[in-house]
């Protein structure tokens, strides 16, 4: 009689695939964390574009500003924004008038720590007709969460 070797794994090959998949998980979780972010920045993106068009013909109707983007929008909030609010018209150099813009802050809870309780703004210098969307605010969300078309 012979005597049959058993079959398994050594300890060592189960040392390094558990070191690798370590490794992986280490390079993919921050990668995830990231996306989720980016997708739960676009919905500000979306609620400050539904304001464009309403304050800009609120501003070319009346040349004014109304008192509150709630008297021309329908939707101040989302799933991830908490709100969106008027932010203190300010100057820019070069600039025919002073800028007025819109902001909408995210939320505290429920949403990525990365983008938590920061804010994102759409800024016009022309009434309305012309809206930008930029990086500012009191607590800016980071730049690599912006959708694309918000990166300078």
């Amino acid at each position: 009689m012979s005597a049959e070797r058993s079959r398994g794994f050594t300890l060592i090959e189960l040392m390094i695939v558990v070191a690798i998949i370590g490794i992986l998980a280490a390079i993919a979780i921050p990668a995830y964390q990231d996306y989720i972010a980016r997708s739960q920045a676009s919905e500000a993106l979306q609620l400050l574009g539904g304001a464009k068009a309403p304050l800009g013909e609120f501003f070319g109707d009346k040349g004014r500003w109304p008192t509150g983007p709630a008297s021309v929008m329908g939707n101040l909030s989302g799933k991830y924004v908490s709100t969106i609010y008027y932010t203190s018209p300010w100057t820019v150099a070069n600039a025919t008038s002073p800028v007025r813009s819109i902001e909408a802050q995210y939320r505290t809870t429920g949403v990525s720590a990365l983008i938590q309780a920061k804010t994102m703004l759409y800024a016009t210098t022309n009434g309305g007709r012309l809206w930008t969307c930029m990086v500012g605010g009191l607590n800016p969300v980071p730049e690599k969460y912006l959708p694309a078309s918000c990166k300078t």
